[in-house]
């Protein structure tokens, strides 16, 4: 028997300040079976950080984990047009090849303690494509993945290249940094 994903729920009230973006988003995040915390708070904060996006062009998490042929989250506009890829962990070229095809823009978000070294290692091939690449810190997000509970209500605000997330324990900072 399959095991099921964990669902958590998160109401966010985001302050986009680089965008002039101010919604309150209510989200259900599956936690795949195999995916870790920190990965799921990665996919949830890179949400975040895309959703100043058109709104006519609709910005959903994917089937993620479960489905090895699409994004973890993607935009696509109403005619079922795929404008954004947007991946979280250390993807192989092959997959980012592909997803340059079939995207408009393609992101990647790195997150891990091994996402200097995968940098290091494919960087070369990378450069080659359309991608923007960024690393958020490790050592914050597993801050930030002791903050989850199953019901969520976080403030969040972007600036600069900073995410500060107010949870109902405490205050955080995310940053990230472009590799490319």
């Amino acid at each position: 028997m399959a095991l099921k994903p964990t669902i958590y729920k998160f109401n966010i009230t985001l302050a986009d300040i680089n965008n002039h973006h101010y919604p309150n988003l209510n989200l259900t995040v599956a936690q795949h079976p195999s995916e870790t915390i920190e990965r799921m708070i990665v996919r949830l904060l890179v949400f975040c950080l895309h959703s100043f996006d058109d709104s006519e062009n609709l910005l959903a998490f994917t089937k993620g984990l479960s489905s090895v042929d699409d994004p973890d989250i993607w935009q696509k506009t109403l005619d079922d047009q795929l404008l954004s890829w947007i991946d979280v962990g250390e993807p192989s070229f092959d997959r980012m090849k592909k997803a340059c095809r079939l995207a408009k823009n393609t992101f990647v978000y790195s997150f891990n303690t091994k996402s200097d070294v995968w940098w290091k290692q494919n960087k070369s091939q990378f450069e080659t494509l359309p991608i923007q690449f960024f690393a958020f810190q490790w050592p914050q997000i597993q801050a930030l993945a002791k903050q989850v509970e199953r019901k969520s209500s976080w403030s969040i605000t972007i600036s600069d290249d900073s995410l500060y997330v107010s949870t109902a324990i405490e205050q955080l900072e995310m940053n990230w940094r472009v590799l490319k």
